[in-house]
């Protein structure tokens, strides 16, 4: 199989989804997000996404799954769009899924993280609104500055966020802008299918 799986990874509110999107908008790849199993199990339940909420499942799938756990209940799925196309895959989040993916898709799998300073990503946050029009699988949702702080400590310290951010393949430093990260996002682009 020679179809890529293209993973973002980076802390809330970095610009993963932007780049997913732009990335999109490029080229047709097949899609799907880790964190979407999260939201859609609040759905599921009836009830609004909180950080609480949503920490309390994503660390109830990992206890009952292991540490790998979004990579392992996505896998059926990534198998399914990578017979099709080459894959983004917004969110990674730890490092167990990071070596799983690694380890299935040894040629195949390359990582792109997305930083952007914490003031800054807390301020997006804070303002982000429904500009993407109907949010049905709540892609772009508002996080206050406390809420932003607490899933950053959570997710480096229970969900082993930093690792596939550290070895990420390629990295974009998402501060100057929207038509600066796309910039960016066009020379990996670049790289990755000459």
């Amino acid at each position: 199989m020679s179809n890529k799986l293209i993973c973002l990874v980076g802390m809330a509110g970095a610009g993963k989804s932007e780049v997913a999107n732009y990335l999109m908008s490029k080229k047709e790849f097949g899609f799907f997000r880790f964190g979407q199993i999260t939201l859609d199990t609040i759905k599921k339940l009836g009830q609004k996404p909180t950080e609480a909420l949503e920490r309390e499942i994503r660390e109830g799938l990992r206890k009952k799954h292991g540490m790998a756990a979004f990579a392992i209940l996505n896998m059926p799925k990534i198998d399914e769009l990578l017979v099709k196309s080459d894959v983004i895959g917004d969110g990674l989040y730890s490092w167990e899924e990071y070596l799983v993916l690694q380890e299935k898709y040894p040629n195949n799998f390359i990582t792109i993280a997305v930083y952007t300073p914490p003031g800054l990503r807390y301020a997006r946050l804070e303002s982000r609104s429904n500009r993407h029009g109907e949010d049905k699988d709540l892609r772009f949702r508002s996080f206050t500055k406390e809420e932003t702080i607490a899933r950053d400590k959570a997710e480096i310290e229970n969900l082993h966020k930093a690792g596939p951010i550290a070895m990420a393949d390629h990295t974009i430093i998402n501060q100057a802008g929207l038509n600066d990260l796309k910039k960016q996002t066009d020379s990996i682009l670049e790289h990755i299918f000459g």
